[in-house]
C-alpha cells in the first residue's frame, strides 16, 4: 500500500486571515448600525412608556419606523463623534448671545425633590459639566426677569450615580407639569413649578430664548438617555407668592 503525504500550502494561512477580516468588517458593520440606531431603541425602552400619559411636545417618533429625516438625523449623530460635550459652549455652538462681564453670582444650586436630587451646584463661570451643571452664557440667573438655562448630563438608567454630575439628569425625562424645583441663589430660597416638557432637535435654540415677563427656569439634557440626538427641556416658572 502507498502512503500519500499531503503538505499544507501557503493558501492555507492566507484564506484564514481574508475570512478573518472578514468577520472584523461584519462586526464593525454590525456596530455602526447599533450606533446609529440605539437612540430609537433607547427612546422605545426609556422614553415611549413615559412619555406616553403626558403631554409632551417630542418630535421623536412613537414607533421604531425610520423615515428619511429620522435616518438623517441618526447620522448627523453619529458624525458627532470626538465632540466634547463635557464642555457647555458645545451644547450649541451657533448661539450668538453670551454673557459679558463678571457674574455677581458665580455659584447657585438646584433641588429637585422627585428626583431625589439635592442642592446641585449650578455655574455661571465655568462650563466644565463634569463639575457642575451650568447656566448656560447669556441666560438669566434665577430669580431674574428671563429664562435662566442650565445644562446637565444624562446617561442610561443602569449607570445613574445619585452624585455624579455625568449622570445628574438621567431621570429628568420624569417631570410632569406641576413638580418643584427649588433653586437656592445666594442664601434665598426660590421654587420654581414645571410647566412643559419639550423634545427638540439640537439645531433648535428656542429654547434659550428670553421671556422678560416673568422668571423662568429651563432645565436641559440630552436625549434619550445615553444619545446625543435630541435635547430634552423642561420649562419652569417661578412661584409667586
Amino acid at each position: 500500500m502507498v502512503k500519500r503525504y499531503y503538505k499544507k500550502g501557503k493558501g492555507f494561512g492566507k484564506k484564514r486571515l481574508i475570512r478573518l477580516l472578514g468577520l472584523g468588517f461584519i462586526l464593525a458593520g454590525l456596530t455602526m448600525v447599533g450606533y446609529v440606531f440605539f437612540p430609537l431603541i433607547s427612546w422605545q425602552i426609556y422614553f415611549a412608556p413615559v412619555f406616553a400619559n403626558q403631554a409632551v411636545t417630542a418630535p421623536i417618533p412613537q414607533k421604531s419606523v425610520v423615515s428619511g429625516s429620522t435616518f438623517q438625523s441618526l447620522l448627523r449623530e453619529a458624525s458627532q463623534i470626538g465632540v466634547d460635550y463635557t464642555n457647555a459652549d458645545n451644547w450649541f455652538p451657533d448661539f450668538k448671545y453670551q454673557r459679558d462681564g463678571e457674574q455677581k453670582i458665580k455659584f447657585y444650586s438646584i433641588s429637585i425633590p422627585k428626583l431625589n436630587i439635592k442642592n446641585a451646584a449650578v455655574s455661571t463661570v465655568d462650563t466644565d459639566l463634569t463639575k457642575h451643571l451650568v447656566n448656560y452664557g447669556g441666560t438669566a440667573i434665577p430669580a431674574e426677569k428671563g429664562n435662566a438655562v442650565v445644562f446637565g448630563h444624562s446617561t442610561l438608567p443602569q449607570l445613574y450615580e445619585s452624585r455624579n454630575y455625568k449622570t445628574v439628569f438621567t431621570y429628568l425625562y420624569e417631570l410632569v407639569p406641576g413638580d418643584k424645583i427649588v433653586v437656592n441663589v445666594d442664601s434665598v430660597t426660590y421654587k420654581y413649578n414645571v410647566e412643559s416638557v419639550t423634545v427638540v432637535d439640537p439645531e433648535n435654540t428656542s429654547i434659550l430664548q428670553q421671556s422678560f415677563d416673568d422668571s423662568f427656569l429651563t432645565l436641559v439634557t440630552c436625549a434619550p438617555p445615553g444619545t446625543i440626538w435630541k435635547r430634552l427641556a423642561v420649562r419652569a416658572r417661578i412661584e409667586r407668592l
